[in-house]
């Protein structure tokens, strides 16, 4: 199965990173290429999500589960159906030297063996460049945020307290991520 991985680095505290990415209904703000997320459950630990994107124009349609790991931050995503046979992956945030590591990983099957063996390095390298703008749209937004503060000591947060059923429970206080 195609196997894509991507990565970035972002100036902003992964807590307030993964928050961000929790919010998923929020991605056709600042997601060119994503028209539009339906929040269809929530849960404490996660949500079922309704997905409309565009690939290359086309659009791409499919609901999945999200789980929320707070205490791992990371979010583990799965389809339960649409456009694919098998699309899941992942997408996790470790403060690194003063910034967050974002990886998203994403394994998918489009079902069609004749389709994949005629475009097989065409869709990779399109799901390569999805995932890509999904990443640096959570940049742009993460680092715009005004909770995001570069001190000069290093990036600091105030009082970020996500909370309600919809977030799960993510709170920090107010801390240097310099030396951390």
């Amino acid at each position: 199965m195609p196997h894509v991985e991507s990565s970035i680095e972002i100036a902003a505290p992964a807590e307030l990173v993964y928050a961000l990415a929790k919010e998923q209904q929020r991605f056709p703000e600042f997601m060119p290429d994503v028209e539009s997320i339906v929040v269809l459950e929530r849960r404490r630990d996660g949500m079922v999500t309704r997905w409309k994107t565009l690939v290359e124009d086309a659009p791409i349609e499919w609901t999945e589960d999200d789980h929320f790991d707070d205490a791992a931050l990371r979010i583990d995503y799965a389809l339960i159906e649409g456009d694919l046979d098998t699309f899941e992956g992942a997408w996790t945030f470790e403060q690194r030297d003063g910034c967050t590591h974002v990886v998203l990983t994403v394994e998918y099957d489009f079902g069609v063996p004749t389709l994949a063996e005629l475009i097989g390095p065409t869709l990779q390298k399109k799901v390569r460049e999805n995932s890509e703008m999904m990443l640096a749209g959570l940049k742009r937004e993460a680092e715009a945020t005004p909770s995001a503060v570069d001190s000069g000591e290093g990036y600091q947060f105030v009082a970020i307290a996500v909370a309600g059923p919809e977030f799960g429970s993510v709170e920090a206080e107010a801390a240097s991520r310099e030396g951390q």
